[in-house]
């Protein structure tokens, strides 16, 4: 198994890095948005890299920074036990990236939350609708430009208050 290395992964992936990043023992890979999947594919299916799970995928506002949103797919070799992220930067005017869902099926869910939440579109998603909010919710609340305290959100599947609420 080869060894997880900033050199290693620059030598490998050098046409899709951007930047790189050790932090307390964890690397973090930025990469360009058209090469997220072929790189995604060869970590995942290379007997030296083998990041086999997607443990979670999220998003940073990075507002008012351009590009304004950071998009981390944090992934784990379970035979190996070793971790990297990934992340790809996004602007508000064209946040799309493509998704990973061929790559590992537990996107799935992930990306819907990041869409719901931040307004992220993943193209090639196979039921990209809202995960965790009503499907008429106006905005996407973790974004930082997102108005607080104004929307009240209904709970469950219809939008009657519960009743200890009332």
């Amino acid at each position: 198994m080869a060894d997880l290395t900033i050199d290693a992964l620059k030598e490998r992936f050098t046409e899709a890095i951007v930047a790189t990043r050790l932090f307390r023992g964890e690397i973090t890979v930025t990469l360009r948005r058209d090469k997220l999947v072929e790189t995604a594919t060869e970590l995942r299916d290379d007997p030296d890299w083998r990041f086999n799970f997607l443990s979670d995928i999220t998003c940073a506002d990075m507002l008012p920074r351009k590009p304004r949103f950071d998009v981390v797919y944090h992934l784990c070799s379970v035979p190996s036990g070793r971790r990297l992220r990934l992340k790809v930067q996004v602007d508000l005017d064209d946040a799309v990236l493509p998704t990973v869902t061929g790559v590992w099926p537990a996107a799935n869910w992930y990306e819907r939350e990041v869409f719901d939440l931040f307004g992220i579109r993943f193209e090639g998603h196979p039921n990209l609708i809202r995960i965790l909010l009503p499907e008429d919710y106006d905005g996407h609340p973790l974004r930082r430009d997102h108005p607080t305290g104004k929307a009240k959100i209904p709970f469950g599947p219809t939008s009657e208050r519960p009743p200890w609420l009332t």
